[in-house]
């Protein structure tokens, strides 16, 4: 395994280009040749590669693949590899009897001429493990960060190689495949934003867990899946679309998360332009809320997105401790959109706390213009006063008395808004005791989460909960 790690590209596509059943064929629009080029170089490829093509031409992709209206997409890289892959099997029905074939494609936008573009593209393999064997997939979205043309089609190189490398070689240990996928590819060079495995022999592959292993490594800040568990890229998920966002352990998600996002949206939805068939709710959950002692457990994070999936909900992992920094990026993918921020009143301290932005030269206000600007607005939901009990909401808020003309202006410019509507009923629950009650066996914790979601964690024993009392016709209600 040590010495698989230490091969250099070159090495790696010789290696390829040496196994006598691997075979298979390349296509790549944007940025060169240079995945193909790194096997032609290697020596030995006339035993590998069955054919190399480049559609740079739309016209010419067209005719290949069917027009389009976008050409550097997931749904063009999977036109592509099926039929590139099934075109070889049609012209080498011998060779598919005695090979393992694989088509490799992608489709990538290079730095232009004038520096003003992201490079950025889709990457994926459809190959087989076995002669005859059914096929598996690996779709990946990547951001190239080098400032010019060469270096990164130097990179795509790297990576295309590393790729089929690792699907031939290490797919059976997926951190393995992981760390071979970034081998020589630094995240100031490259970044890996989504990552999809398929195929039998991906299936005990947990794609949630492949997707936060992306941001435990820093391969990227955030990544996310829907509702069944399928990986997103961000950019494209929430092209031009209105965000709703809240920030959470949900550990468990509770009846006041709900509250929380449900009044939270219906507010959200009077706002102009708002119009709900465009609005992506995003419950997001940060690295820091995902570590215990130190380490971040695999299970704990699937039980979380478990609930959260079973109440319909999109699930993001990132490592933007700070909410200016989430915000930012997210604005970044609504294009000009409107974009709304759910957050309980204790976190607005949080958010007023000057120590929080000491990392930047323009300090609170400068964090504030990144975070908050025109687009955004911040809808507080209020909570039982940690001291007495009482209410305490927006109207009641005490911050720093030099902030309060701050406060004010995010009011008066439609930036901040007290939530309004919500159940008073719900205010004392706590995520933290929930938890607690789960663990102690105490049944009172029913009361305090969503119906879904107390089959859920049940049904699956989550969060330390022992099925003895669990009746044998009840069945959990995991997707509405």
């Amino acid at each position: 395994m040590i010495e698989e790690r230490r091969l250099t590209t070159e090495e790696k596509a010789l290696k390829i280009n040496l196994t006598h059943d691997i075979y298979g064929c390349f296509a790549e629009i944007g940025a060169g040749q240079e995945v193909a080029a790194n096997f032609f170089k290697a020596g030995g490829s006339s035993g590998t590669i069955a054919f190399s093509q480049s559609a740079y031409d739309m016209k010419v992709s067209d005719s290949l693949y069917g027009e389009a209206s976008r050409y550097v997409c997931e749904e063009r890289l999977l036109t592509m590899l099926e039929t590139e892959f099934n075109t070889m099997m049609i012209r080498l029905p011998e060779k598919y009897k005695e090979s393992r074939f694989f088509s490799f494609c992608n489709t990538v936008e290079s730095l232009n001429y004038h520096k003003t573009n992201q490079g950025q593209g889709w990457v994926g393999i459809r190959f087989q493990s076995s002669v005859e064997g059914k096929t598996n997939d690996v779709i990946l979205h990547i951001k190239m960060h080098d400032n010019s043309h060469k270096a990164q089609q130097e990179a795509l190189g790297i990576l295309g190689v590393n790729l089929i490398h690792a699907s031939f070689f290490q797919c059976e240990d997926m951190n393995l495949f992981i760390q071979s996928l970034i081998h020589r590819l630094p995240r100031e060079r490259m970044e890996i934003d989504m990552l999809r495995v398929s195929g039998p022999d991906f299936e005990d592959a947990d794609n949630r867990i492949l997707a936060l292993n992306l941001v435990k490594r820093g391969m990227t800040d955030a990544t996310m899946f829907d509702l069944t568990g399928n990986v997103l890229q961000p950019a494209a998920a929430l092209y031009k679309r209105n965000i709703l966002l809240m920030r959470g352990r949900f550990r468990p998600v509770t009846k006041v998360h709900i509250d929380m996002i449900e009044t939270g949206k219906k507010q959200f939805l009077e706002e102009n332009g708002v119009e709900d068939e465009n609005v992506s709710v995003i419950f997001e959950l940060t690295l820091k809320d995902l570590t215990a002692d130190g380490k971040i457990s695999d299970k704990d994070f699937v039980d979380r997105a478990e609930l959260l999936g079973s109440l319909g909900y999109t699930v993001m992992i990132s490592n933007y401790l700070k909410h200016y920094k989430m915000v930012d990026y997210l604005g970044s993918l609504a294009r000009g959109r409107k974009m709304g921020v759910i957050l309980g009143i204790y976190n607005l301290h949080t958010i007023f706390d000057e120590r929080y932005y000491d990392n930047l030269p323009g300090g609170l206000l400068e964090a504030f213009g990144r975070g908050f600007g025109h687009n955004v607005k911040l809808f507080v939901y209020p909570a039982n006063n940690v001291e007495n009990g009482e209410l305490y909401s927006l109207d009641d808020i005490r911050i720093p008395s030099h902030l309060s003309g701050l406060l004010q202006y995010m009011k008066d410019n439609n930036k901040m808004a007290a939530i309004n509507g919500y159940d008073k009923r719900l205010l004392h629950i706590l995520s933290d005791d929930v938890l607690s009650k789960i663990r102690a066996g105490v049944s009172s914790w029913e009361d305090d989460v969503p119906e879904e979601v107390v089959k859920a964690i049940k049904y699956f024993e989550l969060f330390g909960f022992v099925k003895e009392a669990f009746p044998p016709n009840m069945e959990p209600a995991l997707i509405k």
